[in-house]
């Protein structure tokens, strides 16, 4: 036994009392309205996968909380409220902005029994961006419950979903193939053409490559898909790229006169996003398709030409 200001008490007892007065025995969860019948998505966060609920920028948020002081114990709380929160966080500069923000308080102070339930409800709540989780930005959309307790403590649950947002499509809007020309003097000349230079991102990136002139013995030829994420301004500007996909055109030495179909469908890539374009002025995601040459001394050859990737609409 330890004294404690002239009185004798049991470890049992502090860890009891501190459970109590930090909310360790509180149990808390969020169940959407919809969960059985809404859509789902896994993602990729960290070294983990997670699965959340989809939704679009316009749907309302409902659904049930609930709030369970174990064994039956009456438990005092200074109130109990729900914030729907969608921040930008950076692993950089350990920054963290919000950019939408609501709150529900679902109970004044009073003292919880068993398990409690609230319904809440967020409409017309604004959710302009889509979720996004990269090499060092995260936009999130999340549910946080807080069960206010005395002195400060409080007892918190967080429960993150999925928002895409899709671009309607616009038939005049231009979407021409993309033709270049690349080569080494006397040594390579080829030319090489995408069908578009806008994909959605369940489309199928179709082309072809010409070789005109080959001088060099080619050991193979391949496609990449490379994300490129910049954040920050000025001294503070960061840019960082990343491998998607790759996709294998060519294996073995082509001729002159030869013509190289490309076939890539995005579909298979999970991981795609659309193009960001200064998202809330904190990042952009922008996307390239990287053709690359390998000789037989295995010196590479590439050429990158940027297309823009969206979420297809109705």
């Amino acid at each position: 036994r330890l004294g404690v200001g002239g009185t004798h008490c049991s470890m049992k007892a502090l860890r009891k009392g501190a459970a109590e007065l930090f909310g360790e025995s509180i149990k808390m969860g969020v169940r959407f309205g919809d969960a059985d019948s809404r859509r789902s998505v896994t993602v990729r966060v960290g070294e983990r996968d997670a699965e959340q609920l989809l939704f679009g920028p316009e749907d309302t948020i409902s659904g049930t909380v609930h709030v369970d002081s174990p064994s039956g114990r009456r438990i005092e709380h200074q109130g109990i409220r729900l914030e729907l929160i969608g921040q930008i966080e950076s692993v950089l500069d350990r920054t963290v902005t919000e950019f939408t923000s609501l709150v529900r308080e679902l109970a004044e102070p009073g003292e919880l029994l068993g398990r409690a339930e609230f319904p809440f409800e967020f409409a017309d709540v604004e959710k302009p961006y889509e979720s996004y989780d990269g090499i060092h930005m995260r936009l999130r959309y999340f549910l946080r419950l807080t069960v206010a307790k005395a002195y400060g403590a409080k007892a918190v649950h967080e429960e993150t979903f999925r928002v895409y947002t899709t671009t309607p499509v616009d038939e005049s809007e231009s979407n021409n193939a993309i033709k270049m020309e690349v080569g080494i003097e006397d040594c390579l000349h080829i030319e090489f053409e995408y069908n578009k230079s806008r994909y959605h991102l369940r489309e199928v990136v179709l082309g072809k490559i010409f070789f005109l002139l080959v001088r060099i013995r080619i050991k193979h030829m391949e496609l990449a898909i490379i994300k490129r994420e910049s954040s920050g301004v000025g001294a503070n500007a960061y840019t960082e790229s990343d491998t998607v996909a790759k996709y294998e055109i060519m294996d073995g030495a082509p001729v002159r006169g030869e013509a190289i179909p490309i076939r890539l469908f995005l579909s298979g890539f999970d991981q795609l996003t659309p193009t960001f374009r200064n998202v809330n002025n904190k990042f952009s995601v922008r996307y390239f398709l990287n053709l690359v040459l390998v000789d037989e001394e295995d010196r590479r050859y590439f050429k990158q030409q940027e297309v823009f990737f969206y979420r297809k609409g109705p």
